[in-house]
């Protein structure tokens, strides 16, 4: 059965009045956790989409205005659809269902570009962008991207880096970060390599376990599958049958930037990420980050993805502070 039959099997659509939708869902595992518990899902539903809804049985009934209700029924669709995707409903599903101006076309399943399936869960594109950059991920093999914080650069870096590992179509993942926040040389950190990088790449980290388990992390960190170095050790190295990811390539400068993807060898992915609002050089002028884009941008087959606030899918708040500092910005410069 296609994913647009179940959705068909699975949903019963009826309109009752002008201001009243009822909806009924026959799968009862999808039912549950399209409603959440303790009916959280739904009473997040009823205040963004500005409705009513009431639950029993099998059945959901919203009221409301036609196009709030219209809304609510566009949302229903959406969860459901990935639901039979993925199994599962995340509490940002339901922001997602009703974002007015998400870039995801409607809630048909086709909307659902570029899924990474991992052990643990399921990751779906939140926006546009960030389904132009999954697909990038998986069709260039170097990929720049930048954009604020929340809109997912290393997360789907991680996923997708991760994913070719499984399927063994590379031999090692290569974690890389410039260590520059405390200001502190790694020579005089405590601990072995590993223990000296490990701080600057938790964002990282926080991503691997997520989406694959720590158990299978660690071991696949002590066989060298997955590789933790810090940006210096890259030099005078060739990356073969890898995929590496530069994060927080704001605290490179042009000439790191440069070494790093000089390294690319066959078979090879190589990921430069960052932020150039947050950098975090004492002579902010010395970040490569926008000086490398600029230099690449007409090479055909390096891909550059540009996120903004819209792409931000963390909590909603993040996208409104970060436009808040944007519009500082722009006013101290007038």
């Amino acid at each position: 059965m296609s994913e647009i039959s179940k959705l068909e099997h699975n949903l019963i659509i009826k309109k009752i009045d002008d201001v009243t939708v009822n909806v009924s869902i026959n799968d009862n595992e999808m039912l549950m956790s399209i409603v959440g518990q303790f009916d959280q899902n739904l009473k997040q539903l009823s205040k963004l989409t500005e409705t009513d809804i009431y639950f029993r049985g099998n059945s959901i009934t919203c009221k409301g205005d036609k196009d709030k209700t219209s809304t609510f029924c566009e949302a229903i669709k959406f969860l459901i659809n990935k639901y039979i995707l993925t199994n599962i409903i995340e509490k940002g599903d339901i922001l997602l269902s009703v974002k007015k101006n998400m870039e995801i076309e409607g809630s048909n399943v086709k909307s659902f570009k570029q899924l990474i399936k991992t052990p643990k869960k399921s990751v779906i594109a939140r926006s546009e962008k960030q389904s132009d950059y999954i697909k990038a991920l998986k069709e260039n093999d170097i990929v720049m991207s930048l954009g604020p914080a929340g809109t997912g650069k290393s997360f789907l870096a991680v996923s997708v880096g991760i994913t070719l590992l499984l399927e063994k179509k590379i031999d090692r993942v290569i974690l890389s970060r410039p260590a520059v926040e405390a200001g502190e040389k790694l020579g005089f950190l405590p601990g072995d390599m590993k223990e000296k990088v490990d701080p600057y790449l938790r964002p990282l980290y926080d991503a691997l376990y997520e989406l694959f388990g720590a158990d299978k992390i660690d071991k696949k960190i002590e066989t060298g599958e997955i590789e933790i170095a810090p940006l210096a050790f890259m030099r005078g190295r060739t990356l073969k049958n890898c995929f590496a990811i530069l994060d927080e390539a704001q605290n490179a400068t042009e000439t790191q930037i440069k070494m790093f993807l000089t390294r690319i060898g066959e078979n090879s992915k190589l990921v430069v990420n960052g932020d150039p609002t947050q950098i975090d050089l004492i002579n902010k002028s010395h970040s490569g980050l926008i000086k490398s884009k600029n230099i690449l941008k007409d090479i055909n087959e390096i891909k550059i993805i540009e996120f903004d606030h819209n792409d931000v899918v963390r909590h909603p708040l993040v996208s409104k502070i970060i436009r808040a500092y944007q519009k500082k910005s722009t006013d101290d410069k007038i």
